[in-house]
């Protein structure tokens, strides 16, 4: 028993578009070949979208689905799938689009309510499948329906109330709903239409003005709002104007108000009465003719000088009758000054300020505009200054300065001037500045500056101010006598100088070795200042600087200098004597060992390397005692810019003098004369004899001497 798919084919009829309502059935075909003419039972399944919604077992061909009447809820994807002896086939899906909702239905939870009460609907639709749209309506004669929109995505019915509203006697209530099918809206038809009749809880408030809406200034108004309500509890009766709330009553089906009539109570009345949600109101206008107009203050100045008399005058126009008060206006309260018409008073700057009059007929006040006296006494001789201090200004920085008046009203006008220039204008109450950023060195013009304000006197202007240009320091150095290096015991004089600054300077002179150590200052009128510094020694070999400051607060420093402190001449005598002496001796004893040798008959010559090595030892000991008494010239000072330069009066080494090397030269014999050591000369060479005849007071050594050029 072999058989095998073919096809498996779904079909759908009469349509695959079809009305709400209407039936549908649902084909499954299916081709099968087989071995034999044998049964074969299959199993059918049709899926929409996704999920099982019928299944068989038949030995047939065909299997039917079959839908009385479709649903919006059976629009969907239908396939059909075929199973027999664990083989499998499925059909191609088709898409089945049921067209048009179910008519929904609409209930009232009630049917008669009350004004302000609320209505609770419901509306269903029992067939369909969420998610659903559901709208509402709420339809009143000669208006348009009032609509809600309600979104339901997990139910098929929704709730909603409405409140009724004052006016409201009849209303009818109906729904409908919608889906999304295809990306696209679909609706139902309207619902039954819901029937809901109003009662009302009260009447429509009476608002009455007695003795008429129109009446005088001074007159008596009185009002009354009364209504009829089925029960007075929780009943409230509100008169209004512009909002404000003039009474209010509870429980009571009467309200009584009363008030003199001002210009101000004309207008739009209204009284209200409400009971829970309910609300009614009735308007009611009211027109106050005026009595008198306001009264008008006027005074004889507005702005005078102290001392000066002024007069008040209040007046109504076309009108005498009235009493009159004059009053100043402030902030505590208003300040009486006199029940009259008419105030005459002497002023001060204290009566400065704002004056106002009333006016009373029939128990009716009126004020008048607000009129502003100003009361000036004249400014005080106005005082210049710097800002911050002394009256003088670093160059290169700005300048500001104040003007001041200590007495006189404000406003006050200042004016700054530099020479007989204007350079600024300010109106302030007590004091102006001014910044000058245009400051010279050598710009000797003054500064000075006028007050003034509103008082008739003329104008205070201060003394002049003659403003001290502080030129900063510049280009500080620091130069010595001797430069370099110094004796021992010796004194150095060092000079300090700047290029520029204005006086007085200070100068500060400082050693650094592995500290600084202040050691001389003083403040001089000076671009330059020398200290002597007697008795140098050891301890003041280093670094020096100088640096120069004034009351610009700038410190100017030098670039350093280095003085070393070397040996006296004197120091180099007793030393070289202390080395000479030895060799002097050794040679002695030489000559002397040398002469004993000779007594005895016996000839003898000395060995040319002792007489050398000696030789040797002396010339090395002049070479040292050369060097440590060489020393360096004093320095020159050049004239015009402050500085000490070296002038390259430095000794040249003594390494360039020297010949060729004794070590090459040719040996000669000769003598050599020794001499007593001059301590206060320098030790330039040793005196070479060739031979000859002995002198008096010399001793003959022969030896070697190596040839040189000098």
């Amino acid at each position: 028993q072999v058989f095998t798919f073919n096809t498996v084919e779904i079909e759908v009829q009469p349509s695959v578009k079809v009305k709400n309502g209407a039936p549908v059935s649902i084909i499954c075909h299916a081709d099968i070949s087989k071995s034999g003419d044998f049964q074969l039972k299959h199993n059918v399944t049709v899926f929409k979208d996704g999920k099982l919604v019928f299944t068989t077992v038949s030995d047939k061909g065909d299997a039917q689905y079959e839908i009385s009447a479709a649903r919006s809820s059976d629009t969907g994807n239908y396939e059909c799938v075929v199973e027999a002896d664990r083989k499998t086939k499925s059909s191609n899906s088709v898409h089945v689009w049921v067209t048009g909702m179910t008519k929904p239905i609409l209930t009232a939870e009630k049917k008669e309510v009350l004004e302000g009460e609320l209505v609770k609907l419901r509306c269903e639709l029992p067939e369909e499948v969420p998610p659903l749209h559901f709208f509402f309506r709420k339809i009143k004669s000669n208006s348009t329906p009032k609509e809600k929109h309600i979104y339901e995505p997990h139910r098929n019915f929704s709730e909603v109330t409405f409140s009724v509203e004052e006016g409201d006697n009849i209303l009818h209530f109906d729904c409908f709903g919608k889906r999304i099918v295809n990306l696209e809206f679909e609706s139902s038809e309207h619902s039954n239409k819901t029937l809901v009749t109003v009662r009302e809880p009260f009447i429509k408030p009476t608002l009455n003005a007695k003795p008429s809406s129109n009446v005088t200034e001074g007159d008596r108004i009185r009002f009354e709002c009364s209504t009829v309500a089925a029960q007075m509890r929780g009943i409230e009766i509100i008169l209004q104007k512009n909002k404000t709330i003039l009474k209010s009553v509870r429980d009571e089906k009467l309200l009584k108000y009363s008030a003199v009539a001002t210009l101000e109570d004309s207008g739009e009345y209204l009284c209200k009465v409400e009971q829970g949600r309910a609300s009614k109101a009735t308007k009611l206008n009211v027109v106050v003719s005026e009595l008198f107009p306001k009264p008008i203050l006027a005074a004889s100045m507005y702005k005078l000088d102290e001392n000066k008399e002024l007069t008040l005058s209040c007046n109504i126009s076309g009108f005498q009758k009235a009493n009159f008060s004059i009053l100043r206006k402030n902030s505590n309260g208003d300040i009486l000054l006199k029940n009259s018409r008419h105030l005459t008073i002497r002023v001060n700057v204290n009566d400065t300020g704002t004056y106002i009059c009333k006016a009373e007929v029939k128990g009716i006040v009126k004020e008048s505009k607000p009129v502003r006296i100003n009361v000036y006494a004249p400014v005080s001789k106005p005082t210049l200054s710097v800002v911050g201090g002394l009256p003088e200004v670093v160059l290169g920085k700005p300048l500001r300065l104040i003007c001041r008046s200590a007495m006189g009203t404000p406003p006050i006008n200042f004016t700054f001037y530099k020479g007989n220039e204007v350079k600024k204008t300010v109106i302030n109450d007590t004091y102006a500045t001014f910044l000058d950023e245009n400051i010279r060195q050598n710009d000797k013009r003054g500064y000075r500056c006028d007050a003034r304000n509103n008082h008739s006197s003329s104008m205070k202007t201060s003394n002049i101010l003659n403003i001290t240009v502080i030129v900063p320091i510049r280009n500080a150095s620091l130069g010595s006598v001797p430069y370099g290096e110094v004796e021992d015991g010796k004194e150095t004089v060092f000079l300090c100088s700047v290029n520029e600054g204005s006086w007085p300077i200070h100068f500060r002179i400082f050693r650094k070795t592995d500290r600084e150590v202040l050691l001389f200052e003083i403040h001089e009128n000076a671009h330059r200042v020398m200290w002597r510094k007697e008795a140098m020694n050891k301890q003041d070999t280093g670094t020096y600087y100088c640096v120069a400051s004034n009351r610009a607060n700038v410190n100017v420093k030098s670039h350093p200098i280095t003085i070393s402190v070397i040996l006296a001449a004197w120091q180099k005598g007793i030393i070289a004597a202390f080395v000479l002496i030895p060799i002097a001796g050794a040679v002695t004893l030489t000559l002397w060992w040398f002469l004993c040798k000779k007594k005895k008959g016996k000839e003898w010559f000395p060995s040319i390397s002792l007489v050398t090595n000696v030789l040797h030892s002396a010339l090395a000991t002049n070479s040292t005692s050369e060097k440590l008494t060489r020393q360096h010239n004093d320095g020159d000072y050049y004239s015009g810019s402050g500085y000490f330069e070296d002038g390259e009066n430095h000794m040249k080494s003594t390494d360039e003098s020297k010949g060729p090397d004794l070590e090459s030269a040719e040996v000669e014999y000769t003598e050599v004369e020794v001499s007593t050591l001059d301590p206060h000369r320098e030790i330039d060479s040793v005196p070479i004899h060739f031979p000859a005849a002995v002198q008096k007071g010399t001793e003959t050594v022969y030896s070697e001497i190596r040839k040189a050029n000098n």
